[in-house]
């Protein structure tokens, strides 16, 4: 099919040259005409690579100069002589191509195009020959040839199954051409034409200004794909990473909760308020998927304290909860040996800490505390007012509202508390009480964003 349809085009050609003969088309100055096949060749082997079988010649430039000045035939073989400079001609191409067959495709479809610049810009001048007709002829002739160019490069593609889009490709950094170089072309022909022959030698200018605007747009186009590229992959880690992040924080919750029967589902409670309380106060997604993260390992000390203790029916002696206060200083050693969890290894550290300065493990007060642990021990006390423990039963959502309440500025963080109470008073039972399916297993959380104890006893 590829060589019928080199063939096709061949024959196409030869079919177009020998109709511009017979209708009195001429080549001009030979001179001239053959110095712009040079030219033409010249640039053509400095081409542009836009992809793996697609290049960018600024040859058109000169081809349309010939075209403009010199008419159809003229356009033809200026065109047809650019492919000569092809540097795969002389030797096996890399893409599987045979030489001989590109460059009789290439060679055919560039003859064709410079023919039909020609004969456009005759059209044209046809009917005005003044200054304004010639920059007419021009532009319009320019932009005949590359939608040919365009049309010829995307046909040759079909037939060689090449999944380039070659109008995506090329269509851009030809449109932005055709607007520079060809006032500048019609400038050049008014000069050959009105001042002297020897100002064609002017065309290697917006030739070789065109070579330079395609390399600049085919760098700016690389670094915009590597740009992409660079954040699509960071995207990609980001995500991997928080949810890794994640993972790790539901295995650490799902160890506590197997030896400590009463903590079920508290870790994920205080992670869901504490990540709603930090989006109400409105800190960035990222503070927002740490509180969440800090909420669920906020009790993952409690791994290290006696059974006896943690598992005590009944409320607990004061040596007792010295011991379990103990629990967010070891939440702390446990968190600070992962590299990724340091900043909530010191979340948890402080989510006991008080307003008024008698919280525990430190006694700091106020601005002191971290803005997450100050969110987290409003959750904690909450959640555990609301839920049974083994020496009272839970909590009715006003009473837990009235002892927050009461709390607010001397225990906990005013803006923390009004940020939960605004979030339950316009919510259902089932979130008051963290039922639901946004209470439910870890391993459900959604995708993150892109990032205390009561009089009653200790959460």
């Amino acid at each position: 099919m590829l060589i019928a349809y080199t063939l096709a085009l061949g024959t196409a050609a030869a079919i177009v040259g020998l109709v511009l003969l017979e209708t009195g088309s001429t080549v001009g100055n030979v001179w001239v005409v053959g110095a712009l096949c040079a030219a033409a060749a010249v640039t053509d082997r400095a081409s542009v690579r836009l992809s793996d079988r697609t290049d960018l010649t600024v040859s058109p430039v000169v081809t349309l100069f010939a075209a403009v000045l010199f008419g159809p035939l003229a356009g033809g073989l200026v065109g047809a002589a650019s492919e000569l400079g092809d540097a795969e001609l002389l030797r096996r191409s890399q893409h599987g191509r045979s030489p001989l067959l590109k460059w009789l495709t290439y060679t055919s479809t560039r003859f064709m195009a410079g023919a039909a610049m020609g004969l456009t810009a005759q059209a044209i001048l046809g009917r005005t020959d003044s200054t304004v007709g010639l920059f007419l002829a021009t532009i319009a002739a320019s932009a005949v040839g590359e939608s040919l160019e365009i049309a010829f490069a995307t046909a040759t593609g079909w037939i060689r199954h090449s999944r380039t889009k070659v109008a995506q490709t090329v269509g851009p950094p030809m449109a932005t051409a055709v607007c520079v170089y060809a006032p500048v072309v019609a400038s050049l022909a008014f000069a050959y034409n009105e001042i002297s022959p020897w100002s064609a030698l002017l065309f290697l200018a917006p030739a070789l200004a065109a070579q330079q605007l395609f390399i600049l747009y085919q760098e700016k186009a690389r670094l915009y794909e590597e740009q992409l590229a660079l954040s699509e992959g960071l995207r990609i880690a980001n995500r991997r990473l928080s949810e890794a992040n994640l993972s790790f924080a539901a295995a650490l919750v799902q160890t506590l909760e197997e030896s400590d029967r009463y903590t079920a589902g508290h870790s994920r409670a205080v992670a869901t308020y504490s990540r709603d309380i930090a989006a109400v106060i409105g800190l960035p997604p990222e503070a927002q998927e740490r509180a969440f993260v800090a909420g669920l390992v906020h009790d993952i000390g409690k791994i290290g304290l006696p059974p006896a203790v943690l598992n005590k029916e009944g409320r607990l002696t004061l040596e007792e909860r010295r011991e379990m206060e103990r629990h967010s200083e070891i939440g702390e050693r446990i968190l600070s040996k992962v590299d990724a969890y340091s900043d909530v290894a010191l979340i948890v550290r402080h989510h006991h800490e008080r307003m008024d300065g008698h919280g525990y493990p430190d006694g700091i007060l106020g601005d002191k505390i971290p803005t997450i642990s100050r969110i987290i021990a409003v959750a904690d006390a909450y959640n555990a007012m609301t839920s049974d423990r083994p020496y009272r039963p839970a909590m009715v959502y006003p009473a837990a509202r009235d002892r927050l309440l009461q709390a607010m500025g001397s225990q906990f963080h005013t803006d923390a508390v009004v940020a939960l109470l605004s979030l339950l008073a316009d919510a259902n039972e089932d979130y008051r009480y963290a039922r639901g399916s946004e209470f439910g297993s870890i391993a459900e959380e959604p995708e993150l964003p892109l990032g205390a104890s009561m009089s009653e006893g200790i959460a």
